[in-house]
């Protein structure tokens, strides 16, 4: 990511607004390159397993990047420049498209981890409106290879 390295703290451009946060919400670019043979898509999954709620908090979910594309761009999150083909699905806060950070005031420092991951399948068999849940599932039998890159956060 142009925005962090690995293990990096997030910048407010990319924390949540609302729910007591003031940030940017403006997703990171990243980017990647090496995919296997077999992928025929790509997913970005960003996920903070450290969220109080028994199963953590899905902040951004996009499934069938075309498998020529190396990246998604900074502020795609929000629709824009997003690769041809490519679906945000909804997410933990309700909707499609990315959310950023915004754990409790005062807790632990949250990991965000962000997942490319090769697909087998030229796409999902989702909505914008499937739940992350499915999709994770579908990734779990579908992906080739992954590589995560983790943001923390803290307020």
């Amino acid at each position: 990511s142009g925005e962090f390295n690995d293990g990096d703290y997030l910048a407010n451009a990319q924390v949540f607004a609302g729910f007591g946060c003031e940030g940017d919400n403006i997703s990171p670019s990243l980017s990647w390159s090496g995919a296997p043979a077999g992928a025929k898509s790509f997913a970005v999954t960003a996920y903070d397993p450290d969220a109080p709620t028994g199963s953590g908090w899905w902040h951004w979910v996009v499934v069938n990047i075309p498998p020529d594309a190396s990246g998604l761009a900074k502020g795609a999150g929000g629709g824009a420049n997003l690769p041809a083909g490519a679906l945000q699905v909804r997410t933990d806060f309700g909707a499609p498209g990315y959310g950023g950070p915004c754990p409790p005031q005062g807790d632990h420092p949250h990991r965000y981890i962000f997942t490319v991951h090769a697909v087998d399948l030229e796409a999902l068999d989702v909505t914008a409106d499937s739940s992350a849940a499915l999709v994770g599932f579908y990734l779990n039998y579908h992906t080739v290879a992954k590589a995560t890159l983790m943001g923390l956060y803290k307020r």
